[in-house]
Order: C-alpha cells, then structure tokens, then sequence
C-alpha cells in the first residue's frame, strides 16, 4: 500500500506543495532533490550556493520548495517519495526521522561547527544532520536614531514604557515568534537548568518558571496584542518607528530590514541577557542512497559554501568557526556571538521538543495573544506533553547538549 501512494505523494508535490519548482536539468545529469522551506531572499541566498555547486560538479540540484516541510516531508517519508535530501528545521525532527529509520548517516565533517550546533546534528559519534544556516534568536532590535539604547535584561525592559513591533503569522507554524520570546524570557530570567527542564519534557507548563515566562511576556506585549495573531512576523518590524512601534525581538534573519538598514547608526540591537543567547540553525538531512547527494551536502558543509552563503542577501550565519568574513559588519557581530565565551548557547526549546508539542506551543501562543485564559492553555500543553510520554516529574532531567558554553568540547 504505501509504494502504490507514492505516485500520489510525487502528484500533489509537483502540483500543490512545491512554490518554487525548478526547471528541468541536463538528462545526462545525476541529479540530487533537496527539500526546503526558503522562500523570497532566503531562497535566492541559498540558491546562488546551488548554482555555485552545480558549476564545478556535473550534477543538477533540484530544490522542492514548500511552506509547510513537515507535513510534506512526512507525508513523503510514509510513501516512499522521500528528496534525497531535505532542510529539517528542529532536532526534534531530526530525533524523529532518525529513530524512524529514514535518515541516513553522513561522512561530514562537524569539527569545524560550534557546539551545540555539532552535537545537535549526531547521535553518539555517527552525524545524522548538517547545520547549514544558524540564527542568534536573543536580540531586541531598535532604530538607535530614534529610541533611546534597550537595557539587555528582560526585567529592566519591563520596566521601560517601549511599544513592541509583533507579529505571529508564519503559515502553517503561525505562533513561533511569540514562542521564540518566551523562551527567551525563561532562559534569560531562570538560567539553563530550568530552561534544559523545560525543552527536556521534565518540567510542567501550568506552574513555576514556564508559566512565569508566559505571564512576563504577556505583560511586555499586551499593547500590541490586538491583531498580532494575523499580521506577518516579517512585516512586524519593518519601518519600526514609523509604524508606532519601537522594538522588536528575534534574529536577524526574521526581519525585513535591508542591509542599508542595518548599520551603525541605523537599526541596531542588543543582545537580550548578558550570560545566556538563544540559537537555532536550519540543518539539512539524508534520506536516500543518492551518492552524489553526498558530494552536495558535504559542500554545503564546508567553508567554502557556507562563507559564500552569508554574504548573500537574507543575513544567513554561519556556525563553522572558518567562517569570520561578512559584508555587512552588523551581521559579522551578530555571527561574533556564536564564537564568543561569554556566552552559553542554548537551541530553541519548542525546537527540541516533540514537533506535536512544538505545533500544540504555537496554537497556544495564538490563542493566548487572541484574549484566551492562560491557565486552561497550559493544562492542554501539559495534557499534550504527558499523553506523548514527554513527562517524568519524578526524574531528574537527563543530560542534554541544548545549552553548551563555547569552550565545551
């Protein structure tokens, strides 16, 4: 039954999923399918690294382009119609696809990587999944022109009277902005152990630190609640202050700015805690037997590819240590963040989570920022967490590589 869906699952991606197909290469080609969620810059960045690749190997890359990955990839997966390769966006993901028996193991070198992007991609010793693009996600963004320097500390921030640029529309992962900020705030204010707890399964939603976090950030954005469930996270912050709106959180990369934009002087940021910085990366995966897809993803891997990709447009980062020279100099501090020992750097919680609790965070972050109690979404997060075997309160957390400081082996 699920070799006969496969013709389906191919049908609905070359009619319905795929937003950017590519044409039709050189049939003497080999030829490696790559599935991504890009779009607009992001894609064009990544490419023009495609390109780049395709002009020194005889081999055509063909990037499968949809908004919603997880769904597509798993309903390819369940048929039998996998990419030879494809993006996976959370180490929850990359858990899943490798317990399920549908990633394949890489011969990548992940020395040059940053913990804890390298640790995240591995099981034991064997890599599952190379961090190809990363984010610094612990930043506050504001026009130093106009607004006067945000303190890094979220509770001096809540003391201050800023309007909040936000957004939470992102199609099919709608809410992820606002998770992203909660996580921040929970990291930034309790530290890593609660925050490892947290994202590990091992600590409850309806009370202590996280339902703290959920109520701090309520409080910092109940100005600019009205509407934010529908308005586009990239639209948030562009042209801030004119919009009425002074600050902003997130990566770079979840901005519109253009690059003019971001320059001393201009749009400029801190970062949100002075110890701790929450990260994520974009990681690319195996799926098939497709030997040139190795010869691509050790190429997008290396130093070369990666050097290139970040000074495209679409502030990409990168998280090899070989990799120090970006255009645009806002950027090149930003990257500076992830080499810096003074930070710990923790993966985004609702990434490694299970994806269904990650979507069930999003859903309540919507509902939450559209006047629904608190309480009662937190109760079904719980409910959530413990029906999929994620809660063990009588256990204590198990070692974790989310949060490593740079100088951990």
């Amino acid at each position: 039954m699920r070799r006969l869906t496969a013709p389906l699952v191919r049908c609905a991606l070359a009619l319905g999923v795929l937003l950017a197909p590519v044409a039709c290469g050189d049939p003497g080609k080999d030829k490696v399918t790559i599935m991504v969620p890009w779009s607009g810059t992001e894609f064009k960045a990544f490419y023009a690294v495609v390109k780049a690749f395709e002009k020194d190997h005889d081999i055509d890359v063909e990037p499968q382009v949809t908004r919603a990955l997880t769904q597509q990839l798993d309903a390819a997966v369940a048929a039998d119609a996998e990419p030879d390769l494809a993006v996976l966006p959370s180490v929850g993901a990359i858990a899943k696809y490798r317990k399920e028996g549908a990633l394949v193991k890489l011969d990548v070198d992940t020395d040059a990587y940053a913990q804890p992007f390298r640790g995240l991609g591995m099981h034991g010793e064997d890599v599952y999944a190379v961090p190809v693009k990363a984010d610094v996600k612990s930043l506050i963004w504001y026009d130093a022109a106009v607004t006067p320097r945000p303190p890094a500390d979220w509770a001096a921030l809540r003391s201050r009277s800023d309007s909040w640029c936000l957004g939470l529309e992102s199609g099919p992962t709608s809410g992820w902005p606002g998770a992203d900020w909660i996580a921040d705030i929970l990291l930034a204010d309790e530290g890593v152990g609660p925050y490892t707890a947290w994202a590990s399964g091992e600590a409850q939603w309806q009370r202590g630190a996280v339902k703290d976090a959920w109520t701090a950030w309520g409080d910092l954005v109940a100005g600019a609640r009205k509407d934010a469930a529908t308005f586009n996270f990239r639209d948030a912050a562009e042209k801030m202050t004119e919009k009425g709106c002074s600050l902003s959180h997130g990566a770079l990369s979840a901005m519109s700015f253009e690059s003019a934009q971001v320059k001393d002087g201009g749009y400029t940021y801190v970062p949100s805690s002075r110890e701790t910085l929450e990260v994520s990366a974009d990681f690319v995966g195996k799926f098939t037997g497709n030997k040139s897809a190795d010869e691509f993803i050790e190429y997008l891997a290396g130093a070369q590819a990666q050097q290139a990709w970040v000074n495209e447009p679409g502030f990409a980062l990168s998280a090899d240590s070989r990799v120090t020279e970006y255009a645009n100099t806002t950027q090149g501090r930003i990257a500076g963040l992830l080499r810096s020992s003074r930070y710990t750097l923790c993966f985004s919680a609702a990434d490694a989570m299970d994806p269904d609790v990650s979507a069930a965070f999003y859903r309540a972050v919507l509902d939450y920022t559209n006047g629904k109690a608190l309480t009662p979404l937190l109760e079904a997060l719980d409910k959530v967490q413990k029906e999929l075997g994620y809660a063990h309160p009588k256990s204590p957390p198990p070692p974790s590589p989310l949060c490593r400081p740079l100088n951990h082996p």
